[in-house]
């Protein structure tokens, strides 16, 4: 019985130390996060201009007319 008590001590100290570790882990990257924000947003990507829509319906139009005309003949 004394073997059981020892290895259930044994596992509980272990669960501890990892669960201690995992929340020092989450501390550092919260604080790391934190300070490297202003460095992050000098080398995020600016969002590229989309192009005018007006032509793209255009272009629909201009496909959905070929693929009727070359589905009937």
């Amino acid at each position: 019985m004394e073997m059981i008590v020892d290895g259930l001590k044994l596992m509980v100290m272990g669960m501890l130390t990892v669960f201690v570790f995992l929340l020092i882990m989450i501390f550092c990257m919260n604080v790391l996060a934190k300070i490297l924000a202003p460095i992050a947003a000098k080398y995020e990507k600016k969002p590229e201009p989309q192009p005018a829509a007006g032509n793209d319906d255009a272009l629909r139009a201009a496909a959905a007319a070929a693929a009727f005309d070359a589905h009937s003949k």
